[in-house]
């Protein structure tokens, strides 16, 4: 066996693999509630830095010029913004609790603006980074808007106004989007040198994201594992965020496939900041909806780990 080949083809598996292994091995060790604090804190950060690097270093391939709106932008953002307003019309409709904490799954699923490691996959894949780049802002601006909008109705004992929920969205995500962006830009301008040597190991913002994707999943195994939530209503949870997962990506690839961008299009409308989703659920919707989030980690994760492996296959 080619054990270079393997690592590369089962990447992605492998680091899902070791993300959930790391949490199940701390839980089996007797370590202190300050111990267990220590880590999770550090995760904290850890993450959202790895999250910054990777970005910068993909940005840094990015020409502002390459951003350019088109046609596929717009119609994915009515899809996804349509299912969720038809969603919350019916969450509106029915008063039984279970199946409104799945239609809050599931409209949530829906909303989650497109993940900023979308960038790194998608230069994987072959796509265009610009197209991904200007869509992922456009996307994280509509999500803040209408989750603002939707939270009242769906969640009116929550007291939360529209501007204060729509800027603690934005304050969430745009640092990490725009910062890495800027800078990406600035170093483009000041420094070709500099550009160079960033640009000069072209998986690295990868490898960040396969060491990113390992804690993303150790957060996501400990959500799923303490969910106090019933059988009946997990499986309706797992069951819509498979279903949301599987038609963004093909309704992504879809719509793409007209305007010669299939696979950014899919990655943009399929691949979803579940960080944020996992947030969005324990703070503005029932908490329990936050287990749609990490059902969408693995969902999205396993596709993309069958892309990149067909792409790496020899061709014939």
């Amino acid at each position: 066996m080619n054990v270079k080949r393997f690592l590369k083809d089962w990447s992605l598996p492998l680091s899902m693999l070791m993300g959930a292994s790391a949490y199940f091995l701390g839980r089996s060790l007797s370590l202190s509630p300050a111990v267990k604090g220590a880590i999770l804190t550090g995760v904290g950060h850890v993450q959202p830095t790895l999250i910054f690097l990777m970005l910068t270093l993909t940005f840094c391939r990015v020409r502002l010029e390459d951003m350019r709106l088109r046609g596929w932008q717009w119609w994915l953002l009515a899809f996804q913004a349509g299912i969720a307003t038809l969603l919350c019309v019916l969450h509106q409709t029915t008063e039984d609790a279970a199946t409104r904490v799945f239609l809050q799954s599931t409209m949530l699923c829906f909303l989650c603006p497109t993940a900023t490691a979308a960038a790194v996959v998608t230069a994987k894949l072959g796509g265009n980074i610009g197209s991904l780049t200007a869509y992922t802002l456009l996307i994280n601006l509509t999500s803040a808007f209408l989750i603002s909008a939707f939270v009242p109705l769906v969640n009116p004992t929550g007291g939360l106004t529209f501007w204060l929920s729509f800027w603690m969205i934005v304050r969430k995500v745009f640092p990490l989007l725009i910062f890495p962006l800027l800078l990406a830009l600035i170093i483009r301008r000041i420094s070709p040198t500099l550009l160079r040597w960033l640009t000069s190991i072209p998986d690295l913002p990868f490898y960040l994201w396969l060491v990113s994707l390992s804690l993303a999943i150790a957060v996501t195994t400990r959500i799923l594992v303490h969910a106090e939530v019933t059988l009946l209503l997990c499986l309706l949870i797992l069951t819509g965020s498979l279903v949301a997962c599987i038609a963004q990506f093909a309704t992504g690839r879809l719509v793409g496939r007209h305007y010669g961008e299939a696979v950014t299009a899919g990655q943009a409308c399929g691949q979803k900041n579940t960080v944020l989703a996992i947030w969005v659920g324990y703070t503005f919707l029932d908490p329990l909806t936050s287990v749609a989030g990490g059902f969408y980690t693995i969902w999205h994760n396993v596709f993309n780990s069958w892309q990149l492996y067909k792409r790496n296959q020899p061709r014939k």
